[in-house]
């Protein structure tokens, strides 16, 4: 197997960044010092199950085997509701941290995984080979060119951070840890190369600051892997110690899968009530390590697509079209559901299936960047092609 220049650099990051002990690192200062969160739900979010509206008169009928009995339903104003599996974001609603934008959508109106990843990554209207992302174009104002102004969570870059500005990103490796010897070879080794040598610093660094305040990170690596599959409590607490640095990162790009529910996706028990378990113990997790700067801090959590109102008859639901959108944190201006509700009778329905979209999910992106990282308007337009239409969704952060 052949090794291009990404992967090799890939590869000596995360070797390195595991059980090393190093400086701690600096990241580029935004205007006002806000941290952004972006948590990207891949697979398609069950969006009324997340927050059923049970007070739509068509609730019970429309959803069938996957409505939620009430007792499952932890009320918010008397027509929507919080999944029992979120009580999380129930505490953070009534702090009036938490507000949801229902009916939610990207542009893109087919039902393929790959493409309504693309699209909401993009930022576009339809999807796009580029590869270049949304939040790296709206990097601009707020330092080109400095890879420790964001990082991704991940092992590779995801789309949404992709493009012509540098950025860093980190994922803790299962592999056993290496010790100094090693690291002073693989310095020794790639002195002569800024490319190489600027990875394996960068990599020392966010490392050293896992390392120091989130624990022993092999534990950590471990306690990722359940029986059931990839865990994002265990992560969340290494990324949310990382963020918490006075000089963290100033937004940080994670992902958590599992959401793709075309079976036994069941109400109270079955795989969603294990998937929406785990983001809310990691947002919880998120709010305790970062409360020193929660008040400035917003969590932006989003899905490429929802899913069909009715069952199927795998006790599951299939590819839909609108979803719900959460922001969450001690900057938001919280406490409200947002967005036109469309309703859940059967002419109502898009394509006779799937929960109408209202609003457009770019708005809710644009509304982020304008009122919590301070963007203008033309600023903020310039960051997505083709929506000058596309007015933010105001009122979410506090002002």
């Amino acid at each position: 197997m052949t090794l291009d220049r990404r992967t090799l650099i890939q590869s000596i990051a995360g070797a390195a960044a595991f059980g090393t002990v190093a400086p701690r690192f600096s990241y580029a200062a935004t205007s006002g010092d806000r941290r952004l969160i972006v948590i990207i739900l891949r697979g398609a979010l069950d969006g009324l199950a997340a927050v059923p509206a049970f007070g739509d008169p068509d609730y019970a009928r429309a959803r069938g085997a996957v409505a939620l009995p009430r007792e499952a339903i932890l009320d918010l104003d008397g027509q929507f509701g919080l999944n029992a599996k979120l009580p999380t974001f129930k505490a953070l609603w009534d702090q009036k941290q938490l507000a949801i934008v229902h009916a939610v959508c990207s542009p893109y109106r087919e039902r393929s995984h790959f493409d309504g990843q693309n699209v909401i990554e993009t930022g576009g209207s339809r999807p796009s080979p580029t590869g270049d992302g949304w939040l790296n174009r709206a990097l601009g104002p707020f330092g080109v060119g400095d890879p420790k102004l964001a990082l991704a969570i991940a092992q590779a870059v995801p789309v949404i951070l992709q493009g012509k500005r540098e950025v860093s990103s980190w994922m803790p490796p299962q592999l056993p840890a290496v010790d100094d010897d090693f690291i002073a070879r693989l310095k020794a080794m790639y002195a002569r190369d800024p490319e190489l040598r600027s990875a394996l610093d960068r990599a020392m660094e966010v490392g050293a600051v896992a390392n120091a305040t989130g624990g022993d990170m092999q534990s950590n690596a471990q306690a990722m892997r359940g029986g059931r599959g990839y865990r994002f409590e265990p992560l969340a607490k290494l990324a949310a110690n990382i963020i918490a640095a006075p000089d963290g990162p100033r937004i940080t790009i994670m992902e958590v899968g599992g959401w793709d529910t075309h079976q036994n996706q069941g109400t109270t028990q079955g795989q969603l009530a294990y998937v929406l378990d785990g983001l809310d113990k990691g947002v919880k997790v998120l709010g305790e390590v970062l409360k020193p700067i929660w008040d400035r801090t917003t969590i932006l959590c989003f899905t490429e697509f929802g899913r069909t109102v009715a069952a199927n008859g795998s006790n599951g639901t299939d590819h839909g079209m609108a979803s719900v959108a959460f922001v969450a944190g001690g900057a938001v201006n919280g406490g409200r559901v947002q967005g036109a509700w469309p309703g859940l009778r059967q002419a109502a329905l898009y394509e006779g299936r799937d929960l109408m979209p209202t609003t457009d999910l770019r708005a809710v992106f644009k509304g982020i960047l304008a009122d919590h990282m301070r963007m203008a308007r033309g600023q903020v337009d310039s960051v997505f092609a083709d929506s000058a239409s596309v007015a933010p969704v105001a009122g979410l952060i506090r002002t």
